[in-house]
Order: C-alpha cells, then sequence, then structure tokens
C-alpha cells in the first residue's frame, strides 16, 4: 500500500482513506486489495492509428480483432494472451460485444493497460481496408478451417476470432482470406473463446519466430 500511496503523491492523484466498508460497497461484491482507483472511461485508441503503428514497427503487423465476444472475462484473458504474444494491436466492434471496462481490465492482468484497443462500428468494412494495405485476414472456424498447425500463416496479418457462440458472423467470414481451426483428438468439439485465441496467437509467435531463425541460418 505504501508504494501505491508514494505512486500517487508523484503523479499529483489525490487519495482518501475510507473504512473498508466503504471500499466494499464501492465495488459492489468484486474483490479488491484494500485500495480502489477512480478513473475516467477506457482511452481507446482509434483503429487508424492503431493501424499505422502495425506497419511502421519493426516486425510485420500482426493485428487482433474480435467479432462478438460478449464475456468481459474472456476479453480481458484474450487481450492477455494478446499482450504475451507480441499482438500489435486489437479491435473489437463499439455493438453487441463486450467493452473494456473493470471485469475485462481485471482479467487482462494489467495487459488492457498496455496493449492498444481500438473500437469500429463497421468490423467488415475495416477487415476491407485491412486488406487494401497488405494484411491477410486469418479467421478461426471450428467447422470448416485448414489445420492451425498445418497452414504456413502469412504476414502482415490480422487474426479474426469468433464470439462464444455462435462464432464469426457470415459478413466477418467472407472478408476473410483464410479459415483456419485448431485440431481436437478429445470428445469436446472445441476449445473456449479465450482458449482458443491463446492457441492461435502462440502459433502465430512460434511461426514468426521459426521464420526469423531460419533467415538468420541463412545469413
Amino acid at each position: 500500500v505504501e508504494a501505491v500511496l508514494r505512486l500517487a503523491r508523484e503523479r499529483q492523484v489525490p487519495v482518501e482513506t475510507r473504512p473498508r466498508e466503504d471500499l466494499d460497497r464501492f465495488v459492489q461484491g468484486a474483490t479488491h486489495q484494500g485500495v480502489l482507483l477512480e478513473v475516467g472511461p477506457y482511452p481507446y485508441a482509434e483503429p487508424e492509428e492503431v493501424v499505422a503503428a502495425a506497419l511502421r514497427g519493426a516486425e510485420p503487423g500482426f493485428l487482433l480483432v474480435l467479432d462478438g465476444i460478449q464475456d468481459p472475462q474472456n476479453l480481458g484473458a484474450i487481450i492477455r494472451s494478446a499482450d504475451a504474444a507480441g499482438v500489435d494491436g486489437c479491435v473489437i466492434p463499439k455493438d453487441r460485444a463486450a467493452g473494456v471496462g473493470p471485469a475485462a481490465v481485471r482479467a487482462s492482468a494489467g495487459a488492457a493497460e498496455h496493449l492498444p484497443i481500438a473500437q469500429v462500428t463497421n468490423l467488415a468494412a475495416f477487415l476491407e481496408s485491412l486488406k487494401s494495405q497488405g494484411f491477410w485476414i486469418i479467421g478461426t472456424d471450428a467447422a470448416g478451417g485448414r489445420d492451425l498447425f498445418d497452414t504456413d500463416l502469412p504476414d502482415p496479418l490480422a487474426l479474426v476470432i469468433g464470439g462464444e457462440e455462435r462464432g464469426l458472423r457470415h459478413l466477418t467470414k467472407q472478408r476473410c482470406d483464410l479459415l483456419v481451426q485448431i485440431p481436437s483428438r478429445g470428445k469436446i468439439a472445441s476449445l473456449n473463446a479465450s482458449a482458443a485465441a491463446a492457441v492461435c496467437l502462440f502459433e502465430v509467435a512460434r511461426q514468426r519466430r521459426a521464420k526469423v531463425r531460419a533467415a538468420a541460418g541463412r545469413d
């Protein structure tokens, strides 16, 4: 707590001391550790800025697009995996999807404060814009995609993950250059959204690492 208070003083953040009962009431049953911070709405990035930053990076652009994730816990977990896998930015719909609120931020373990996240009104149009700027659109489809681990994923790419129940919407699927699926040997047909996203994200990261090593070997 002393470290938090010291940082607050350095940043000129006003501090109030309240009884624990007040904190419990403020969070309405959510878990806390004795310190609360009141902040404004989440500062979403502009979609154009996210794309531009991905294209000017040292490595090929790597974006994550989420098509209708409803559960804030899933959203936060996916953001955490995306940050760990080296994603340049995440794009989510403005409507009919979870936004970055307290539950998502907590589930992201802080990643939501570091990974640029943008909202768009028309996801299909945004994907078309990405294609015009050289991105490959790779969608996940548990029912009919290619085997993820046998597919050479091109660069730069935007990985598109569908919602928990319906997967990718029809218009989104139409905008994809390639559909992939995670091969499963169990009796359960598919992974949940956050687990599937993590597998796909780190397969992209693995392939990129292998390409860098292969290029270094040729040099």
